[in-house]
């Protein structure tokens, strides 16, 4: 695995460089040996957080994890990265495009699968026109952290979500 390691506010010292590649060299096993592991370390006030993306094939796989210690951060984001990855290890080898990238020996490697997916709840409402502003307003009445709504202006079938830093996002299909 080839590592790309980046600081926002924080210089990447020899420590944090062999912490990283220690730590995240261990999903190594999981894929080919010419992976590009992009991390990116920045430091805000009192949280340390590490970004980790690793492009594959048709996805990517991605965690960010924040914490008052870089090197608890670190063990975070491992930990996170070979969960997701045995999460959806049989969808990506059933996705054969995704399948080139990692090794034969995740392949065939048996992991418990985990429990289906069940959903326990079902909603009905009726979706009113309005504008993504005025969508925010409404999720925020609400306390939700999305809000579904028909655009006015687009007579579509829009979301507005709660971003972290108290900013919102919006999410519109593509034709």
């Amino acid at each position: 695995m080839r590592f790309i390691i980046t600081g926002r506010n924080i210089d990447i010292t020899e420590g944090l460089k062999s912490a990283i590649e220690d730590k995240l060299g261990k999903l190594e096993k999981y894929f080919k040996p010419d992976t590009v592991v992009n991390v990116t370390l920045s430091v805000q006030k009192d949280s340390q957080k590490i970004e980790v993306t690793i492009p594959v094939k048709g996805s990517i796989i991605r965690s960010e994890q924040v914490s008052t210690d870089m090197y608890v951060s670190i063990d975070l984001v491992e930990e996170v990265i070979e969960r997701q990855l045995k999460k959806y290890k049989t969808k990506l080898v059933n996705a054969k495009q995704s399948a080139a990238d990692f090794s034969q020996a995740f392949i065939d490697e048996e992991f418990d699968e985990p429990e289906t997916i069940q959903i326990v709840r079902s909603k009905r409402f009726a979706v009113k026109p309005m504008d993504p502003e005025e969508a925010c307003l409404q999720m925020e009445l609400l306390g939700h952290s999305f809000f579904v709504f028909r655009n006015s202006q687009t007579d579509e079938i829009n979301v507005v979500y709660k971003r972290k830093g108290n900013n919102y996002g919006l999410i519109e299909p593509e034709c």
